[in-house]
């Protein structure tokens, strides 16, 4: 259907009189038949909104409605559609996503052989590419020694070939990848059980790549192109308006200098503008980092800010990942004693950043996936908040797969926020090999986070989804927190505890004001109320009222930011 049908078929015709003067007072763009879910607790539902240039100014009745109508509104009839705020990407990196949108991408729904083959089909139909680059796999469907780099020279044996981990801690390499790289019996590893090459009984690495030296790699091999990222950020925040996203934080812009990250946005926002409202942090992720850690997220805040874009908030990185076994837990991994994981800092070293960051009143966000690490980082947190008790951090931990039984409280008790990203809930049978059975029934524990007073916020983690773009969709991820179960299959496993299912309320708070609140910005997004930034999402579906295994199936008609329409559908 084309554009001007298409207005036809979602703008209803509303009369005003003749003699009806032009007003500033009236809306530019009015949703009438809406079913308006807000957010707002003290006015939940409407069926009316009004937008003036990029503010909500009315949210209500139909009848309210038209007192703001004039004859330069555009009016626009929902049809009874649900209508929400715009969703807020909690967790992504969204600088990384520029850089590798166009890759191949895997997907952890693949098998191994799948795997070989589509990154063989990729080297041959890709023949002038010096590096076969690409992500998506999972570690563990390797067992305990991950994969091996006599897989991929069985496909492609001539150039480097580097595919990093769905979840961008590990890397598979092949050997001339690791001879580009000048990996030898002799080369170091920078972190010994963690940051490091894995090796086969000879001494030789095996092409499975952990933590730093994995991303390192990848740097070294496939080098950025400023003017590649710029293009590739503006297909990703397509992507995301496709999505009903309006805001996104970028959990750490890889390892880029400042002004580079910074030049890039410019040079997005001054030809396309930017219609994904972007924040984001300066990461720490090593001791050698430690020293001078706060000054340069100072700089980053100072500096990496313009028309849409402030990266002013700091990522620490606690641990690893439960897949690569270097999340720090409070017990061995099965199969490999005397490996609990690792720690990146001590606790006295966390404490000591943490209190440093909020002294200038950093948000702090921590990755933290282990029992052990979550701990540790919340007993950083709450020495911080002792020693800087006025200060005007708001404290995040990242991705927390497995919590004790103690540290559930602790989240709503130091207004701790726990981000992570619903999709991983579905069943974890590669994962359930690595741990024991009651770390398995301590996964992903929201529900009993938000029950005890904790505030939620939902994020992709993308492009570490592990469903590649498709797993960056805050539907699909409503719907796996929903069930905690495989979308779109009820008979598939639920993930432990049943009890953990979150409702589709709480959810669409966890991709809404939750996120909001984090970046400090509750008064202006993450609700439906006058006042506030216009921005919305119209979704075909009402998905409080659907199958919850189809929730994954509904298509968003329609994304406003900041009042302007930044995407919308074409009607079939």
């Amino acid at each position: 259907m084309r554009p001007a049908i298409l207005l036809l078929a979602l703008t209803g015709a509303v009369s005003c009189s003749p003699e009806q003067p032009p007003s500033s007072d009236y809306g530019d763009i009015a949703f009438i038949n809406a079913n308006v879910y807000t957010v707002d607790e003290t006015n939940p539902s409407a069926e009316a909104v009004v937008v003036r240039d990029d503010t909500i100014i009315f949210v209500g009745d139909r009848e309210g409605a038209d007192d703001l109508i004039g004859k330069t509104t555009e009016v626009r009839d929902m049809g009874g559609r649900l209508l929400l705020p715009g969703f807020v990407e909690a967790h992504m990196h969204l600088f990384e996503a520029g850089r590798y949108i166009s890759v191949l991408e895997l997907s952890i729904e693949q098998s191994i052989d799948e795997w070989i083959s589509a990154i063989a089909d990729y080297a041959a139909a890709n023949a002038d590419l010096p590096v076969v680059f690409g992500y998506g796999f999972i570690a563990s469907a390797f067992g305990q020694e991950g994969p091996t780099r006599q897989l991929l020279d069985a496909v492609v044996p001539d150039r480097p070939v580097i595919i990093i981990d769905e979840g961008w801690h590990t890397a598979w390499a092949n050997s001339a990848a690791l001879n580009k790289l000048n990996v030898t019996q002799d080369t170091p590893d920078p972190v010994p059980g963690y940051a490091y090459y894995k090796r086969d009984e000879n001494g030789d690495a095996t092409g499975y790549l952990l933590e730093d030296v994995a991303l390192a790699a990848a740097e070294t091999l496939f080098p950025p192109d400023e003017e590649a990222i710029a293009e590739g950020l503006r297909t990703v925040m397509g992507i995301m308006n496709s999505q009903g996203i309006t805001t996104a934080f970028d959990a750490k812009a890889a390892d880029f200098e400042h002004e580079t990250v910074k030049r890039v946005y410019d040079r997005v926002a001054d030809l396309h503008g930017l219609s994904v409202r972007v924040f984001g942090a300066a990461a720490v992720n090593s001791t050698a980092a430690l020293e001078g850690a706060v000054d340069r997220a100072d700089t980053w805040r100072k500096t990496v800010k313009g028309d849409g874009f402030h990266y002013n908030a700091l990522k620490i990185f606690s641990d690893g990942t439960l897949e690569a076994k270097t999340a720090a837990m409070f017990e061995d991994y099965q199969g490999d004693p005397g490996n609990s994981g690792h720690t990146v800092f001590t606790e006295e070293q966390l404490t000591a950043l943490i209190t440093a960051a909020a002294s200038r009143d950093f948000d702090i966000h921590v990755h933290a996936l282990g029992d052990r690490a979550i701990h540790e980082a919340l007993n950083a947190i709450e020495a911080a908040q002792e020693k800087r008790p006025d200060s005007a951090s708001r404290y995040t931990l990242i991705h927390i797969e497995v919590i004790a039984d103690q540290d559930v409280p602790r989240f709503g008790e130091l207004d701790v926020i726990a981000q992570t990203s619903p999709l991983w809930f579905s069943y974890d049978d590669y994962g359930k090999a690595f741990i024991s059975d009651d770390q398995f029934e301590r996964y992903w524990r929201v529900a009993s986070l938000e029950q005890s007073g904790a505030r939620l916020a939902f994020g992709s983690d993308f492009p570490a989804t592990g469903l590649g773009v498709a797993g960056m969709h805050p539907l699909l991820n409503i719907e796996t927190g929903h069930t905690r179960q495989i979308p779109g299959q009820p008979d598939s496993p639920v993930q432990p505890l049943a009890s953990e299912r979150l409702s589709i309320e709480s959810l669409i708070r966890g991709y809404t004001l939750g996120p909001a609140y984090m970046l400090h910005l509750e008064d202006q997004i993450g609700s439906i109320e006058v006042g506030k930034k216009a921005d919305m999402v119209v979704l075909d579906k009402d998905i409080f009222d659907i199958d919850p295994y189809s929730i994954h199936k509904t298509e968003v008609i329609l994304t406003m930011m900041d009042g302007s329409i930044v995407y919308e559908r074409q009607m079939r």
